[in-house]
């Protein structure tokens, strides 16, 4: 018999499943050297300039944090040329994602939400007494939205819509959703998750200037933690109407956005040539890793991420796992495919080379 009387629903829940870390893998394999390519993270510090701001503010922890992040809110109100109304802070995207899910789900409601994706949508779901209905991919991989329209009935509250899609890697355009939009009720919350923003073709539009105030339902988060460098601070932003803005913020956990989040994140935002430069090194190792992976013989979606997504199937638990044994930890999705991170170029360089001796 458990201790205390747990919700029948957090007790038949899944965990969220970070990544392995990479001494977890040396432990279990009996091994060295193992490298990290499965949790999304950015391989590479914050720019100087971003570490000194955080460590000279670490004089101040013994302080509570603005609880509402009000310096925070309107550097990135002036940055994204909305009003400050417009925008909520939270413990990472994540964190906002459950944000709204506390604020506007409640027992009986239906969330929609193509899948595969990201992990954390049926936990934040499945916690606030919601249902979750997916809707399949289409055989390439991609959202096909007016499946997710078909999907949406008197139940639906939410709508959530990963661009790029973790862990597929594709993209949606401002056009698609905005064409989408027509067939979504206005009563229903459209939630336009963008933690991967940065690495995805600019032509495929920005949902912040050509959606918000047109739609007043649809809601943009976005994440420190990628392009930025700032995974271990977890710092997060929505951009919505105001009064989706206020429903938000009164669920916002006490402090969750703490004193260096807040310091390192406008930090950042003053440091954002020097940050696109690690963007750029990326994406030219995304398109040496994806160069790579085709002279192998790889057949997988073009990807809009930091990662690349591996659709192998039946042979996902037995490449993952020959990969973690030879100390390349990547993220497996069984029976589906593997998700890899881009890193560094020698972490690259091991992927492709390890990749090819565990697939020939």
């Amino acid at each position: 018999m458990g201790v205390g009387r747990v919700r029948p629903v957090v007790s038949g829940l899944a965990a969220y499943r970070p990544g392995k870390g990479a001494k977890q893998a040396e432990a279990e394999h009996g091994i060295t050297d193992a490298i990290k390519l499965a949790s999304n993270e950015n391989p590479y510090s914050p720019p100087a300039s971003v570490l000194k701001a955080i460590q000279d503010a670490a004089a101040g922890v013994n302080r509570y944090s603005d609880h509402g992040a009000a310096a925070l809110r309107s550097k990135l109100a002036g940055w994204l040329g909305v009003e400050a109304d417009c925008i909520a802070v939270g413990c990472g995207s994540s964190g906002l994602l459950q944000q709204v899910c506390v604020a506007y789900v409640e027992a009986g409601d239906e969330v929609v939400t193509p899948w595969r994706s990201f992990e954390a949508y049926p936990i934040f779901v499945a916690l606030t007494g919601g249902d979750l209905v997916t809707v399949p991919l289409t055989e390439d991989h991609r959202i096909d939205l007016g499946t997710v329209a078909g999907a949406i009935g008197p139940k639906t509250k939410a709508i959530m819509l990963a661009t790029p899609n973790n862990p597929t890697g594709l993209a949606l355009s401002t056009a698609e959703i905005a064409s989408f939009m027509n067939n979504v009720p206005t009563d229903v919350l459209v939630v336009v998750d963008e933690a991967y923003r940065e690495f995805s073709d600019p032509s495929l539009g920005d949902p912040v200037q050509d959606l918000i105030g047109r739609f007043p339902n649809v809601v943009v988060t976005r994440t420190f933690s990628k392009a930025y460098g700032l995974a271990g601070l977890r710092t997060g932003y929505a951009v919505a109407d105001p009064g989706v803005i206020e429903q938000l913020d009164k669920v916002l956990l006490a402090f969750s956005v703490n004193f260096l989040a807040q310091v390192g994140a406008i930090a950042a935002l003053d440091s954002l040539d020097e940050i696109q430069i690690l963007v750029d090194s990326l994406l030219a190792e995304r398109s040496r890793v994806v160069d790579g992976l085709r002279d192998l013989g790889a057949d997988f979606p073009d990807p809009q991420g930091n990662f690349v997504w591996l659709p192998i199937g039946e042979r996902t638990d037995e490449v993952a796992l020959a990969l973690e044994q030879r100390g390349v930890v990547v993220r497996p999705f069984s029976g589906e495919g593997i998700r890899v991170t881009i890193g560094s170029p020698e972490e690259n360089d091991r992927f492709l080379a390890t990749f090819a001796d565990v697939t020939s």
